[in-house]
């Protein structure tokens, strides 16, 4: 019992030792991703559609749920430019931006999210992330990106913009455009510039003007909030919310409570409408934390359980529903400034809970003039890390059914939607994938000259022998290519009027069905109704298991030989 439960809570095992170099590192990471985070969090959450409070909610609760059942101890969790905006697709279309119904539907979201990563966690179900194909994701992901951008066009320019895909953000921005407060863009504009020459020179600065290197690195990590708390003090001095530059205004002060009242008043049909968002969610959330876990765990010469990072992320899910937020997720970002401000382990998310938490109660009331611009710049410099345009030509030299994928996904999650690009980006990748397996590699093979190698005769210099033909599969064999197999070997067999013997190469094989197992018959009787003979070569023990458990072997015309080899040497002297 005590092993199962250190299994759903790892923190039983790794506090035990923990010590007090552990405590410093902890304590440094957390006060700099904290640092980091708070214009972060509040920027996601308005990108999510949701009051700006919600956003240190959402980097709360969850924060110390994963704590407790994570195993990555710098894995970065909270809001997420991705998921916020997916949130926002997926409940604009049940509830008006804005209205308390749209908050309840917003936390039930991340609520069903949480559930699905929990009840898939504690059934180690992770090999359903393995439908969203890298192709599928790089379009959605660039997609998203280019609509993320759009959809902070609004703060940016400070008129209202439609932007739920390309099509309507053109139109809109055709509209407005004359519109725009000019304020509102120099605002934008100068933290733009702010943040792109602060990542880009201020470290160095601060390095040769004399600062220490790791204090030099913690004001270039912290830019973002210097900047957000030099625009509010210019905002408050000079009487920019006055003249018309939107602001994020009041924040309530307080710890986050729980809102079942909200979530149960929520009607059936939102329930309903909001699964198939919740599911393409919870697949992409995995993915992408399992993927920066894994990468951070390699650096650091550690291991996850991707079983338990599941359920770690579903329970931080259910925090966030539970206490009012939005969906949740690992950030690459956050994860590489853990790691690189010394993180020790999952402690320092509990120390940025509290230190979130502090902010909550204390200091929201200083960001009442925090400019809603600001917040979209700071929005639109975290975007580099999603907009990936060397992918396309990278799965165009790899596959071209990759690319199919890659393009189509990219194009309806632009011209359409999210959940309608992801979903397309799925089934075409299942599609391609069913029709690629159909249509198996089978190679004519001979042998290569003094060695007992045999290869494609298209491809190499080999020896065949007109008398026997060798075939290799490059495939299991099932349902869908069962057919495509007999043509195959119709065809070749059709080009050899001297035939009398057929191998099948039988190494790539791993699986076989009975509706490959009933073409093989097929195969077997055609090719004896034409006096030919049909062997196997190098079959492998599972597959010849199940062929024992049958009477195909019994009705083979010819016989199973160990090597290709063996077969073509018996076979040429027959």
């Amino acid at each position: 019992m005590r092993t199962h439960l250190a299994d759903w809570f790892p923190i039983l095992t790794w506090a035990r030792s923990y010590g007090r170099q552990d405590l410093a590192g902890d304590l440094t990471a957390a006060t700099v991703v904290t640092l980091l985070l708070i214009p972060q969090c509040l920027a996601y959450a308005l990108l999510a559609g949701m009051p700006a409070v919600t956003g240190l909610y959402a980097s709360m609760l969850p924060l110390v749920i994963y704590a407790l059942m994570g195993t990555s101890p710098v894995l970065g969790v909270g809001p997420a430019a991705l998921r916020s905006i997916m949130s926002l697709a997926a409940v604009s279309g049940v509830a008006s931006s804005g209205s308390t119904d749209f908050v309840a539907a917003t936390a039930l979201l991340a609520l069903l999210v949480g559930a699905m990563l929990l009840l898939m966690g504690a059934l180690r179900m992770g090999f359903v992330a393995s439908f969203l194909s890298t192709p599928v994701l790089s379009g959605f992901v660039t997609a998203s990106g280019l609509l993320i951008g759009m959809s902070q066009m609004s703060h940016v320019l400070g008129t209202p913009l439609s932007s739920s895909n390309l099509w309507v953000f053109l139109q809109s921005l055709a509209a407005q455009i004359v519109h725009m407060h000019v304020l509102t863009v120099a605002v934008a504009a100068g933290t733009l510039l702010c943040l792109w020459a602060a990542k880009r020179w201020l470290k160095g600065l601060l390095v040769r003007s004399g600062l220490g290197t790791g204090a030099a690195d913690l004001v270039a990590k912290a830019a973002p909030l210097l900047v957000m708390l030099a625009s509010i003090a210019l905002t408050a001095t000079l009487g920019w919310a006055g003249l018309g530059l939107a602001v994020v205004g009041d924040i309530p002060q307080g710890l986050p409570g729980l809102v079942f009242e909200s979530l149960l008043g929520v009607s059936a049909g939102t329930w309903q409408a909001l699964l198939l968002p919740a599911l393409l969610i919870a697949m992409l959330t995995f993915v992408e934390q399992v993927s920066i876990a894994q990468g951070m765990a390699a650096r650091r010469r550690e291991r996850i359980d991707t079983s338990a990072e599941m359920r770690a992320m579903g329970g931080a899910n259910l925090a966030a529903g539970l206490t009012g937020a939005f969906a949740v997720g690992a950030s690459f970002s956050r994860s590489v400034v853990l790691h690189e401000s010394g993180a020790r382990t999952a402690f320092t998310g509990l120390v940025t809970a509290v230190l979130l938490g502090l902010t909550a109660l204390f200091f929201t009331p200083w960001l009442y003039h925090l400019p809603l611009a600001v917040l979209a710049a700071t929005i639109l410099m975290a975007l580099g890390s999603l907009v990936d345009w060397r992918g396309f030509a990278k799965s165009w030299r790899i596959s071209r059914a990759d690319f199919a994928a890659h393009v189509l996904t990219f194009a309806v999650t632009l011209l359409v939607d999210l959940v309608s690009g992801l979903m397309t980006g799925v089934v075409v990748s299942l599609v391609m994938h069913l029709w690629i397996s159909s249509r198996p590699h089978i190679a004519v093979v001979g042998n290569v000259p003094g060695t007992e190698h045999y290869r494609n005769v298209l491809r190499h210099e080999v020896v065949t022998h007109p008398g026997v033909l060798g075939l290799r599969v490059d495939q299991s064999l099932f349902f869908a290519n069962a057919r495509y197999l007999e043509d195959r070997v119709a065809e070749a067999v059709a080009m050899r009027p001297g035939l009398r013997h057929v191998v099948l190469q039988c190494a790539a094989v791993n699986d076989i069905d009975a509706s490959a197992l009933d073409s093989l018959e097929t195969i077997v009787q055609r090719l004896s109704d034409q006096g030919i003979s049909l062997h196997l070569s190098e079959v492998k023990g599972p597959v010849m298991d199940r062929l024992k458990r049958t009477d195909f072997l019994q009705h083979l015309s010819g016989q199973v030989f160990l090597t290709h080899h063996q077969a073509m040497t018996a076979l040429v002297q027959d």
